[in-house]
């Protein structure tokens, strides 16, 4: 199984959030941890990992849209969550 962990800055957004947005990014977390490369894949400059995005949509929520951007390395098998962008 792989772990997921957040970054500083994505653990400061995500106290930042609502219970129901709280409860949908976890969701995520947890998801990552059986499939690590469930994102859409974005541009990586690292060759060891890989970066992805996971969507959210406001009705998965219950409130605004979330984008959970994270990375994922193969060699430590582990994903950290970078950033969680929460839209209007």
């Amino acid at each position: 199984m792989t772990h997921a962990f957040y970054s500083d800055a994505a653990e400061k957004i995500r106290t930042e959030l609502t219970p129901g947005e709280r409860a949908a990014v976890e969701t995520v977390r947890r998801s990552l941890e059986d499939d690590p490369e469930q994102g859409r894949g974005l541009p990586d400059a690292d060759p060891r990992s890989e970066s992805y995005v996971v969507e959210l949509l406001p009705e998965q929520t219950g409130g605004r849209g979330i984008s959970v951007v994270y990375r994922y390395s193969q060699d430590l098998d582990a994903v950290l969550i970078l950033w969680l962008i929460a839209g209007p």
